[in-house]
């Protein structure tokens, strides 16, 4: 086996890349396994459920969302579920007035109300109201299952879907950070398994109007911040992923069956 396969194969741990807006989670974490294979000249087969190179994400971020994905590879793939509960942060854009299907940019317009009666005050009143344990109301066009298929795609299909019911989540910070009438931004940090975009739409309702975000970023998801250490494109390669890996062994918490120091 050529060095670069040896090397590809040995990578083990968790990384962050950059996915940009516009594809799927999959569709990137799939171009970048390409471009990893095809570094190291091998090809991919899937054997008896053995891949080639094991490599997974840890969170779905939405298509029209872009920011932190972290990636594990190797034996990386089973640090992923601490990835999927642990704390994410992100900065996003809605808009007033203006309700989707999708609850996002990518969405029909579903209602537009009016908007005029809004202060930044009356949003800075309810956001208390959206911070530390809420119950919240997943959006249909999400990465939640029905019966193993995608409610996303089941509501494309035109299937007759009803909302998941409410469902406990965390908010750990939130805040107004800008209010530019029909459009207001806010930094959340959140757990596991929130919805940007049904926080957006309940905060709508809250103001007697309807909102829908227009921009989503992933800032931060675990240890990883979007400018320290997310991998754009073009270190999407053997060498950038090994130092990545390297460099961010002293931020994640030890794998179980690894020797710890002995600290006085």
């Amino acid at each position: 086996m050529a060095g670069d396969a040896v090397r590809l194969l040995s990578l083990s741990g968790l990384f962050p890349i950059y996915k940009p807006k516009g594809p799927t989670s999959a569709q990137v974490l799939n171009q970048l396994k390409g471009q990893l294979l095809k570094e190291a000249g091998l090809k991919e087969y899937v054997k008896k459920r053995k891949q080639t190179l094991k490599i997974g994400h840890g969170g779905t971020l939405d298509s029209s969302a872009s920011g932190v994905l972290v990636v594990g590879i190797g034996e990386g793939t089973k640090m992923l579920s601490s990835m999927l509960t642990g704390s994410k942060k992100y900065t996003t854009v809605a808009e007033l007035g203006k309700a989707t299907d999708t609850l996002d940019a990518s969405g029909a317009v579903t209602a537009e109300k009016p908007y005029d009666h809004v202060t930044k005050e009356d949003l800075e009143k309810v956001l208390p109201s959206f911070t530390g344990e809420i119950l919240q109301i997943p959006p249909l066009f999400s990465a939640l299952k029905k019966d193993g298929k995608r409610l996303s795609c089941l509501v494309r299909e035109g299937a007759e879907v009803e909302a998941k019911p409410a469902r406990p989540v965390t908010v750990h910070q939130l805040t107004l950070t800008d209010f530019q009438p029909p459009f207001f931004t806010l930094d959340v940090e959140c757990g596991g398994g929130f919805y940007v975009r049904s926080l957006v739409r309940d905060i709508g309702e809250a103001l007697s109007s309807c909102a829908s975000v227009k921009e989503l970023i992933r800032t931060k998801q675990g240890p990883f911040t979007l400018d320290e250490h997310a991998l754009k494109e073009e270190k999407w390669n053997i060498s950038s992923i090994a130092q990545a890996l390297q460099d961010s062994g002293h931020l994640l918490p030890a794998q179980p069956g690894a020797k710890r120091l002995k600290t006085e």
